[in-house]
């Protein structure tokens, strides 16, 4: 099998040019997952570019091409180390692959909640309409592989069903048909995981994946994992005990950092 040509920055990768990264490098910073979905997101036979930036490791600024060749930054004029300046590269499309695998994770773990939910009533999936959209879904995936494996296509094929998905999870009961919902939610679940077989994608436990990609990416951001969910219990408490002003200014605090808190029905949880 033939396939294109990988670019870094708009730049042939090569080893004896120093532009390119090790995949035990990339993997340290983003999960495998994300790479393979980025990689998989561009049709075999086509080339694919690495986008890439690189931050002074003292001040944040992104340094031009001509800059990461110097000795200091030239915003600060902080000595640059090429381990440390590799270290915390930052790679524009895996970052954008990274937000698309999350968001699938996220909805496929309140897609399985909700069918937890249906089963501890001891009713099985109702045999009934299933919306258009996931009725298809599995059909047209298999149309693109086939279709000189096409993966590009095929992970496109998920994102009406995806809409369709999260629409119906955040709808109140007298908006949509509950029989329908139930249904539709189960077959997406079904096909999704037939899915991830031939993508080696979605098939790890949505919960697991989503706190080890967060704790990933607070390493990565040097964010202090036991101040956050400390600041988080704090916030709490604060609820619990209606001190709204100051909820909402730890909250405030959390977001200023990039943490996402998501209020439950129980308890708090966080992402970036």
């Amino acid at each position: 099998m033939h396939n294109g040509f990988v670019d870094f920055a708009g730049e042939k990768m090569s080893k004896s040019l120093g532009n390119f990264f090790t995949i035990r490098e990339v993997t340290a910073l983003y999960p495998a997952e994300v790479l393979r979905f980025f990689l998989l997101g561009v049709h075999y036979r086509s080339g694919i570019n690495f986008d890439v930036e690189v931050p002074c490791p003292a001040c944040g600024e992104i340094l031009s091409t001509e800059a990461q060749g110097g000795s200091a930054c030239p915003s600060c004029g902080a000595a640059l180390d090429r381990d440390a300046m590799r270290a915390r590269v930052r790679f524009p499309g895996l970052e954008e692959a990274d937000e698309r695998v999350r968001a699938i994770y996220e909805t496929l773990a309140s897609a399985e909640e909700f069918l937890e939910l249906k089963a501890k009533k001891g009713a099985a999936a109702p045999d009934a309409p299933v919306a258009a959209s996931v009725a298809g879904m599995a059909s047209r995936f298999r149309a693109a592989m086939l279709d000189d494996l096409n993966t590009a296509a095929a992970i496109a094929t998920l994102s009406e069903p995806l809409r369709e998905v999260n629409r119906l999870l955040a709808a109140k009961k007298k908006e949509v048909d509950q029989t329908e919902k139930w249904a539709t939610i189960a077959r997406f679940v079904a096909d999704l995981a037939e899915i991830a077989r031939y993508l080696g994608l979605f098939a790890a436990d949505p919960g697991a994946y989503l706190r080890a990609r967060r704790d990933r990416k607070a390493a990565r951001l040097g964010l202090d994992i036991a101040e956050i969910e400390g600041t988080i219990a704090k916030r709490e408490q604060a609820r619990r005990e209606k001190r709204w002003k100051e909820a909402d200014a730890l909250r405030d605090e959390l977001a200023s950092r990039g943490v996402v808190v998501k209020d439950g029905a129980h308890q708090s949880s966080w992402t970036l």
